[in-house]
């Protein structure tokens, strides 16, 4: 059972004019962008009791296979976590959408086969932190699926990316940060690195600062003597 942190009031992040856009275009993008597809790609084989960081409105949790038992659902942002409630409730699998933020997660110790994270290690508030937080609440040898944005491969458009991220960009999509590298952080974590690969969103046409993607599984490692 989720155990509410006593160092992260109900609702540490509160972002109402950008979670209303949010619950309007990923509905879109899923659908017309082709997002819904990578969520799929994402969930595949997915099992066992599963922690979703950063749940937003709901869009993974018709997604989740069969061989999942539970999922905890953590969305710290109100409006989102409401539709989220509502997205539970036509879920196939038994969903518990709960508050709290990622940087300390109100669950025990190793108590999940899987986590997942889509879409939203940009905007938690201390990446290390919570990375942290996911691999002490997966069991070893449990799984971290992501799927995110972050830093670009090319020059021009990383250094456009973090001049974004140090002025506008934060502020106007909810704390979004474009050029965090995933990849690092997640070895730094002292996950142990699966298989992954980068794409651009969309393929086709403009490339924008949150364009560039990875998609991926980590592992939390055995312990070793």
């Amino acid at each position: 059972m989720p155990m509410r942190s006593r160092n992260v009031p109900r609702d540490a992040v509160h972002h109402p004019l950008f979670a209303r856009f949010y619950a309007r275009i990923s509905v879109t993008a899923d659908v017309k962008g082709g997002i819904g597809a990578y969520r799929d790609e994402l969930l595949a084989g997915v099992s066992g009791r599963v922690i979703e960081i950063g749940a937003g409105n709901g869009l993974n949790f018709a997604r989740y296979p069969s061989a999942v038992s539970e999922v905890i659902a953590l969305e710290p942002e109100r409006s989102l976590r409401k539709l989220a409630v509502e997205a539970a409730q036509r879920a196939d699998v038994p969903v518990d959408v709960v508050p709290g933020a990622a940087e300390a997660l109100p669950v025990k110790s190793e108590a999940f086969e899987a986590a997942v994270a889509s879409l939203v290690l940009c905007s938690v508030r201390n990446l290390p932190r919570a990375l942290s937080e996911i691999r002490r609440v997966l069991r070893p040898g449990g799984e971290l699926r992501f799927f995110e944005h972050g830093l670009a491969g090319g020059r021009g458009m990383a250094r456009t990316q973090r001049a974004l991220d140090r002025t506008v960009w934060p502020l106007l999509f909810g704390g979004c940060h474009t050029s965090r590298d995933t990849i690092a952080a997640i070895e730094a974590a002292g996950f142990e690195l699966g298989t992954y690969r980068r794409f651009s969103v969309p393929e086709g046409g403009i490339r924008l600062p949150s364009s560039p993607c990875v998609l991926g599984v980590a592992r939390r490692p055995f312990a070793t003597d």
